[in-house]
């Protein structure tokens, strides 16, 4: 089976691609506006390739909180967005980064936006001491163990989500019989850990495997090349599944598992928290009641006023729209330790390295909660994991940890 972008995408993804060349609402064209010096907000992500449905939900958002900043004709500076898409892959993420690193104007990045990519660009953004802030990565040995780390984020890491997404399982669905698969990924693999040894400790007997991503979200593959580990999952006579992993594979399995007769609970987590995950899954009823967990830090989605100035942006709704409101949170509260740190007259790097330090002083109270980080980088607050349901196509809320 082909993989496809969803009709979303289809209709955003030129408009995304014109985003830097769109100059941000506010940016003042009179002389005397020439002289502020302009500073740029990076955002690394997907943004092409097969999950770019993902990218596309936070790149907008982070526009939208530097399109409100500038239009308040209040800052002593002009800000810009930079782009920086690096298709969430480690392979190509360190060209990003170091292409990020090397602009002279930037000063702070939302991102990046997946685990891999991430622990691949960190070798160049911590020595440049460039806060980066994600709104989605969540591999816990990110922050494990770091002391005033430049990598923030501000949803949950895998140790608080894994452990909640096995309970969510165990306890509540009342699940004693696990199969535990993970995509050998950075993410997938660090989180399904996770869940296997939290569903142990609850109680459960837990059987795990591996199986490595195919379609790595982009080109042709086919749900029988799961039909192996499917057959190995209904002989096993576990009555929950858990992927650890990605959408686009997820999809594949379910078809898998579905033609194999599997009729036992199904969960992954935030890496498959898409509508994409519906749309490349053969048949797509097959992905019906399936669960899924998102560490969305409280409301997932922005809401009201936000949510219509989103949608006039990106033209899509901010309802399903994957980490939106933690990118918008991300810039926001970069953009609150940038008033306290800037000063005329002071060097990007100085801007940098104070960012850094500020980031960790500074509390903001976002549509996701109240913000505030650990040395670490992880949030100080206790994070909250939401739970859903694919009911008739569409993720529903099904409750939170």
């Amino acid at each position: 089976m082909k993989l496809r972008l969803n009709k979303t995408v289809a209709a955003v993804a030129s408009s995304a691609l014109l985003l830097m060349a769109v100059p941000a609402v506010g940016l003042a064209s009179t002389s005397g506006a020439t002289t502020k010096p302009t500073y740029v907000i990076g955002y690394q992500g997907p943004l092409s390739g097969g999950n770019q449905q993902l990218g596309l939900n936070m790149v907008f958002a982070v526009q939208l909180a530097i399109n409100q900043a500038n239009a308040t004709h209040k800052l002593p500076y002009n800000l810009k967005l930079v782009q920086y898409d690096d298709q969430g892959s480690p392979t190509l993420a360190p060209a990003q980064a170091q292409a990020a690193v090397a602009n002279k104007k930037l000063i702070a990045l939302v991102g990046p936006a997946f685990s891999g990519a991430t622990r691949a660009s960190e070798v160049y953004y911590r020595p440049a001491h460039i806060a980066t802030v994600s709104p989605s990565a969540t591999a816990a040995a990110l922050a494990t163990g770091i002391n005033k780390n430049n990598f923030m984020r501000v949803v949950a890491g895998d140790d608080v989500q894994g452990a909640a997404d096995a309970n969510y399982l165990v306890k509540t669905k009342g699940k004693t019989k696990l199969y535990v698969i993970n995509d050998a990924s950075f993410y997938g693999s660090g989180l399904a850990s996770v869940v296997a040894a939290s569903a142990k400790t609850d109680g459960a007997s837990v059987t795990t495997n591996t199986d490595p991503e195919t379609s790595s979200c982009g080109g042709t593959a086919s749900a029988s090349q799961y039909t192996a580990q499917a057959t190995q999952v209904v002989s096993s006579g576990a009555t929950a599944l858990f992927y650890g992993g990605y959408y686009c594979d997820f999809g594949l399995l379910l078809g898998a598992l579905s033609s194999a007769g599997y009729t036992g609970t199904i969960m992954s987590g935030d890496g498959s928290w898409s509508t994409s995950l519906v749309a490349g899954t053969t048949p797509p009823t097959a992905a019906n009641n399936v669960y899924l967990s998102e560490a969305g830090g409280g409301n997932s989605n922005l809401t009201g006023k936000l949510a219509v100035q989103y949608k006039a942006l990106s033209h899509f709704s901010a309802n399903n729209a994957t980490y939106a409101a933690q990118s918008y949170d991300a810039t926001n509260i970069i953009l609150k330790a940038l008033s306290k740190v800037y000063k005329k007259g002071i060097s990007v790097a100085k801007l940098r390295s104070g960012l850094v330090t500020q980031l960790h002083k500074t509390t903001y109270k976002g549509v996701t909660g109240t913000i505030s980080f650990q040395s670490n980088g992880d949030l100080s607050a206790k994070s909250i994991v939401d739970f859903g349901q694919i009911q008739s196509g569409t993720i529903t809320s099904v409750g939170h940890s």
